[in-house]
């Protein structure tokens, strides 16, 4: 049976090398610590943050990019030779401005040039993503993406984030409207520690987290700012899958307290309803759902107001639009950027799923034929006849995960078919509305 070149994000499957995005659980199911099915490449990060999460896993397998922008050379069997011979496939680290330690994978080879966001946010005006965007286009010069795998979580332009900056001033805002309430704020293991900082230094305060968190801010080099100790603080971060109204209503019978969501979902909840989570699926709450200004405090009952607005969706709760996943307009800038031959999305199981084709199918390079036929004569001698690739992206639509906003498993999976094609006739078919060599029969 044939096996396949490369694995993202996918760890039950049967590849000669494996790549991990970031941490998120979301992205790790099927890896624990009694894997060991073949070498695993990560960022430096998420390397030093792998014991926390895989106590006892065999850390040889583990294989470093580092550092971002640099092309790295993975020498791997061909799938479809009867004679052994091996293939050259390299891979470029990115920033993906998610999380600590996540990064895009920009892979090129015979096969073309894939490039897998993972989850990321790009945020245009930032100094971070100026880098990246500097890095990705200098990696692009000789090069066209063929297939770009893209986080579509938020793709559909009733989705309009302010900056994270922006958002996290918008959290300080609500704590400093409340000096007399305790404060608690729903995270994940991992992501938000810029939220955090940017409250911590702006009220110059400390922020209790769980021993387990506490542990990670140590490992990310936050040693002053946060502390188990409730008596030094009036604001928490708690895990998501403890913030709920029972809780909260339970809070409020000891002392004044307010909880704060910061997603990019203009919806959190199923049913506030006494022991549901409060992070979850539409609302259908049978509470009012008010604005909130965090500048003025005036209340707004028009719920089809801009989602980059602070929402209040019980007397206990408010909701910020802080996203470490991309905005429509981010999306689309992104995908300006890379102008991409064709690009699939990697979220499918979200209530909210919009294939990315249908709002930016036209920035496609597919179509736009005489532009893409100059950046193909750039390539490196690539239309000569060459194995074709066979990509299928698998989802899964398991139980809840507390470190995700929906949950899904995301694969790319690389192989050879043994058909040879040249890819100028590649690209002629794919003008022509033609699929190449797509095999949903893969494992």
């Amino acid at each position: 049976m044939e096996k396949g070149l490369i694995s993202v994000d996918r760890w039950t499957s049967q590849s000669q090398a494996y790549f991990l995005t970031h941490l998120h659980s979301d992205h790790t199911q099927g890896l624990s610590p009694t894997w060991a099915k073949g070498p695993l490449f990560c960022s430096r990060l998420t390397a030093n943050l792998f014991p926390s999460k895989f106590p006892n896993f065999n850390l040889s397998l583990l294989r470093i990019l580092d550092p971002f922008g640099a092309w790295h050379s993975l020498s791997l069997l061909s799938p479809s030779s009867t004679l052994q011979s091996r293939i050259t496939v390299e891979v470029m680290a990115i920033d993906a401005h998610h999380c600590p330690g996540a990064v895009m994978f920009l892979f090129r080879g015979e096969f073309g040039c894939l490039l897998f966001t993972g989850d990321f946010r790009w945020e245009t005006a930032s100094k971070r993503a100026k880098v990246g965007r500097t890095m990705l286009l200098d990696a692009l010069k000789d090069d066209v993406v063929d297939i770009l795998y893209l986080d579509n979580t938020y793709c559909n332009p009733s989705y309009i984030f302010p900056s994270r900056q922006a958002a996290a001033q918008q959290v300080v805002d609500i704590i400093v409207s409340h000096p007399e309430h305790d404060i608690i704020i729903a995270i994940d293991t991992l992501g938000k520690e810029d939220l955090l900082l940017h409250i911590s230094r702006t009220l110059k305060i400390k922020i209790w987290v769980w021993p387990e968190r506490l542990r990670t801010m140590h490992l990310l080099g936050f040693h002053d700012i946060f502390t188990t100790k409730t008596s030094l603080t009036r604001v928490r971060a708690v895990p998501r899958y403890s913030f709920n109204i029972e809780t909260l209503e339970g809070l409020n019978t000891m002392r004044p307290t307010i909880g704060i969501m910061p997603s990019g979902l203009p919806w959190v909840t199923k049913s506030l309803e006494r022991g549901d989570k409060l992070f979850g699926s539409l609302l259908t709450s049978h509470y009012n759902k008010n604005k909130w200004s965090g500048n003025s405090g005036n209340h707004n009952d028009n719920p089809n107001a801009n989602s980059g607005s602070v929402e209040r969706f019980h007397k206990y709760i408010y909701t910020v639009p802080y996203s470490d996943h991309s905005c429509f307009s981010e999306i689309e800038d992104f995908i300006k950027l890379v102008q991409p031959t064709s690009m699939k999305g990697i979220v499918s199981s979200s209530s909210c799923y919009v294939d990315p084709l249908y709002y930016f199918g036209c920035l496609c390079g597919a179509n736009q034929p005489v532009q893409r036929s100059l950046h193909k004569h750039k390539r490196k001698e690539r239309d000569e006849r060459v194995p074709a690739v066979c990509l299928r992206t698998a989802f899964s639509s398991g139980g809840a995960s507390a470190e995700s906003e929906r949950t899904r498993e995301r694969t790319v999976m690389v192989k050879h078919s043994g058909i040879h094609v040249s890819r100028i006739s590649a690209l002629r078919r794919i003008q022509r509305g033609a699929k190449i060599m797509e095999d949903d029969c893969l494992n």
